[in-house]
């Protein structure tokens, strides 16, 4: 008897003081998030409801949801907070808003979705932060440095005749860019980054190439469906184990290429008869060479940077030359001005890389489509320490994105804002105040690679034009904008090309 009484006891204990902590950390909750919502009070914001908070307004199309941000814009001003779930998410598209959070040396954190690219890019730079961020940037800066421009001008100036050829099929018919742009630049990146030829664009089944795209079409619905933020349930699903399928796929070839690409280190140091001939560098080259100069770089830290350079060059490089071609397609006038420039500076010689730099209008044409179109339309951070905004107090815990479609949008820098007028950025305009233009971020977290897409995508976009005419099938007006990790337009970019007799 006493012995049950004494198992008794012990249970109630043991319940009282679970249910005691329970009770607790809902009280710690509680307060915390009163104390959030009583700082946040005076950010303006769409009527919210409790514990889903606006996710009913946001469960709706892709479409709709980038409309309802540029909607909210209009009717909130310069800052507004959405609630999706019990995650608050603030929203800037003013120069005023945008400056202290880019220039801060401190609020550099990535928001958490980007977590979702874990398993993927590791600690790669897209996905880490704090001294592991610090420590990488400043180990791959060098790689990007002009002296190497020029192995990436070649591999792009190779991969964009290929794409040419491929484009012929498809002269006089409606059809859709993107998935050529994307196919040509997984082809550059994958030489530029591991100095491998997948062949993407004449094998488009490749295995690798194959799990490359889907791993993207996932990240973009994770990041775009809240409902898939909770790992545990993801992994159960389907889209789960497609996930991890493509995962296996991407990971065992990269260290693959990385294991041939060491060995060919090995073997290159015992023949010294190699020693003198110069090779194509990739990235891979320049990671093992920092890793036997004494750096410690394990193969991990290698495939996770390789990785990194995959996903972030890829989709961003080939949707940029999309949206350039179809910018370019809508004003056909500036086709020929482009091509006319050419031929003054270039004129029958081979182009090289100073000559590509000098073709000025090329370059306004580029930037005021990476205006109207930016790549990536948000830009999140996370709030890690207290920062003030148009004196509004942005607590810690706060998801801030910076909505760059909007920012390029602001007629006090772009008069006309929704007109393609490359003189903006020809170098006898005004040049621009800072952080009012950001097609690459802005900041100590921009992007690394901006140089290598800046000479890729006028490589890309110069020749396609020197082989075609084109013709945007599709008005501004009738486009239905998507904020995926990249910006789309539902349905693609069709276009029509014919060959050019000049």
């Amino acid at each position: 008897m006493s012995s049950s009484i004494q198992l008794f006891f012990d249970g109630s204990w043991i319940t009282l003081i679970l249910s005691s902590c329970l009770l607790l950390m809902i009280l710690t909750f509680a307060i915390q998030r009163g104390q959030f919502i009583y700082a946040v009070r005076n950010i303006p914001q769409p009527i919210s409801l409790p514990l889903i908070g606006n996710a009913y307004q946001l469960n709706s199309t892709l479409e709709e949801f980038f409309n309802n941000l540029v909607k909210w814009s209009q009717r909130f001003g310069d800052i507004f907070l959405v609630w999706v779930g019990i995650r608050p998410f603030i929203f800037l598209y003013k120069v005023e808003t945008v400056q202290p959070l880019l220039s801060s040396s401190v609020h550099i954190n990535k928001s958490f979705d980007y977590n979702y690219l874990n398993p993927w890019l590791g600690n790669g730079l897209i996905t880490s932060n704090g001294d592991v961020w610090y420590h990488s940037r400043k180990l791959l800066t060098p790689t990007f440095h002009s002296g190497l421009l020029e192995e990436y001008f070649n591999s792009a100036t190779n991969e964009v005749k290929i794409m040419i050829s491929c484009l012929e099929k498809e002269i006089g018919k409606s059809f859709d860019i993107v998935p050529y742009a994307k196919r040509a630049m997984l082809d550059v990146i994958c030489d530029s980054a591991m100095g491998y030829h997948i062949n993407a664009q004449t094998n488009v089944f490749n295995e690798y190439v194959l799990a490359v795209n889907r791993m993207s079409q996932i990240m973009q619905y994770r990041f775009t469906n809240v409902w898939t933020s909770f790992n545990l349930i993801f992994r159960l699903t389907k889209l789960g184990r497609e996930h991890d399928h493509a995962l296996k796929v991407i990971h065992t070839f990269v260290d693959k290429v990385i294991a041939e690409r060491k060995q060919e280190w090995i073997n290159q140091q015992n023949d010294d008869s190699n020693k003198s001939i110069k090779k194509h560098r990739a990235l891979l080259d320049l990671l093992l060479e920092i890793s036997k100069n004494g750096t410690i770089l394990t193969d991990t830290n290698i495939r996770d940077e390789v990785n990194t350079f995959m996903f972030a060059g890829h989709d961003t490089t080939a949707t940029s030359i999309s949206w350039i071609l179809y910018a370019l397609g809508r004003r056909p006038e500036y086709q020929e001005q482009i091509l006319d420039e050419y031929d003054e500076i270039v004129g029958d010689k081979e182009i090289t890389l100073e000559m590509l730099n000098k073709l000025n209008l090329l370059d306004a044409c580029i930037k005021e489509s990476w205006r109207l179109y930016p790549v990536v339309p948000l830009i999140g951070r996370q709030i890690y320490s207290p920062i003030k905004i148009l004196g509004h107090n942005i607590p810690v815990g706060s998801t801030v994105l910076i909505n760059s479609y909007l920012l390029h949008r602001d007629v006090r820098y772009f008069p006309e804002p929704d007109v393609f007028k490359p003189e903006r950025f020809l170098p006898s305009s005004p040049k621009l105040p800072s952080y009012t233009f950001i097609p690459f971020s802005a900041g100590s977290r921009n992007c690394i690679g901006w140089k290598f897409a800046t000479v890729v995508v006028k490589v890309f976009t110069l020749s396609i034009l020197k082989s075609y005419h084109i013709t945007s099938l599709i008005s501004e007006d009738k486009l239905r904008l998507i904020s995926e990790l990249v910006l789309v337009n539902k349905g693609g970019i069709p276009l029509k090309i014919t060959p050019r007799t000049r």
